[in-house]
């Protein structure tokens, strides 16, 4: 086979695909030098609520930025702990700890790579005690308020026994839905089941902007406009805080870029679970399947694809092989939060996460994106099969 160069993912080809509908919008917003909190923003918030099935979204600046908030307007601080994955980006378990509030992390299921519903009611049941209505860790004291749930990936976390067990324990749900606009579970969109939803559209995102932006979600009217309110420092009316918040809005020119792109997700998406079933295909035509560990797009689930992920033997002498091919890959994650040295302080040993601490030792990503032509596919699984052959 004749050899190719195929990224990881190339902007440009989408670009080009919209850019004739996205210069004059650019243009219009320069025009009115409205950048901040202007039309466009309103309108990508009411669009974004109505994609993901939820009754409000706030424009915010970053999907980091929209863990915090979400964190500070639950008003989660210090003698607080949050229950979440170990398993992914930074920022789910970094604004946990921004806020003075203690990561509490629990190993993920193998095959979602998501946290793991049986790990978190064992946890609640055997490392907690109830006290004057309220749930305590054990060993840290500290006094636990949510869960977090990350829906790695593209698929969402098993949500149904999640919210049972935060009902259960009187405990808040904010779903990190960064990797996951647009994805399902038993038909209800990802920031749509928690209390907040939180998303990312930094530009390597299915949705992606011209830099950094991000948005939550909420289903309840009055924590919203607390969101909303705590996006502008806390102030309402302008230069009057009852809220302690941060200067966390979208851009402008942000919301307008990516106003012109939501209408093009779905075929997005589509072309990434196209490619999907295709890479499966190949797989197992070139008898594979039992060599590497394919992602599996649950039951009752609806995956995006954010990230084509494969579990495989020998990773780092693979990823240097296909490098040299000229095939771009990725590995996320290489250490699990957990073992981080930031977060050492935490307690944690190595195989505390096992699951996680496996999947960041065997995991890469290969090239998943729209765009991605057959011709790239191919080549990249007979790349792999010659490795391994």
């Amino acid at each position: 086979m004749t050899k190719m160069t195929v990224p990881l993912l190339d902007l440009r080809r989408q670009y080009h695909t919209f850019k004739s509908d996205v210069l004059p919008v650019l243009e219009r917003v320069c025009e009115s030098q409205m950048f901040i909190l202007g039309p466009e923003v309103s309108r990508l918030e009411v669009a974004i609520a109505a994609y993901c099935h939820s009754d409000h979204g706030i424009g915010v600046s970053s999907g980091t930025d929209a863990l915090l908030l979400a964190l500070m307007g639950l008003d989660i601080g210090p003698g607080d702990a949050v229950v979440t994955s170990p398993y992914t980006f930074f920022a789910t378990g970094g604004t946990i700890a921004r806020t003075g509030a203690r990561p509490i992390y629990l190993d993920i299921d193998p095959v979602s790579f998501n946290l793991c519903p049986v790990i978190l009611a064992r946890y609640l049941a055997e490392s907690c005690d109830q006290r004057d209505g309220a749930l305590f860790d054990r060993v840290s004291g500290a006094r636990v308020r949510a869960i977090m749930p990350v829906h790695l990936y593209g698929q969402m976390a098993d949500m149904d026994p999640i919210m049972d067990l935060a009902k259960q324990y009187g405990l808040a749900v904010v779903e990190d839905a960064a990797q996951a606009i647009g994805a399902e579970y038993g038909g209800r969109r990802a920031g749509s089941i928690g209390d907040i939803g939180c998303f990312s559209f930094f530009p390597t995102k299915n949705l992606g902007a011209f830099g950094d932006a991000g948005l939550v979600t909420a289903r309840d009217a009055e924590l919203a406009e607390r969101l909303r309110v705590m996006r502008v420092h806390g102030g309402k009316p302008k230069y009057y805080h009852a809220l302690i918040g941060g200067n966390f809005r979208i851009d402008e020119l942000q919301a307008a870029v990516l106003n012109v792109k939501l209408p093009l997700l779905e075929s997005w998406s589509e072309g990434r679970r196209r490619n999907a079933v295709r890479y499966g295909e190949l797989f197992a035509a070139a008898g594979l399947t039992d060599t590497i560990g394919l992602p599996v797009a649950l039951a009752g689930r609806r995956h995006i694809y954010n990230q084509y992920v494969v579990r495989v033997p020998d990773r780092d002498r693979l990823r240097t092989f296909l490098a040299q091919e000229g095939i771009g890959t990725e590995i996320y994650y290489p250490v699990s939060l957990h073992q981080q040295a930031c977060f050492a302080y935490l307690g944690y040993q190595t195989g505390d996460c096992r699951e996680s601490e496996r999947a960041a030792a065997e995991t890469v990503a290969l090239p998943i994106f729209a765009e991605l032509e057959a011709a790239e596919i191919e080549y990249v699984v007979d790349a792999i099969r010659r490795f391994y052959a």
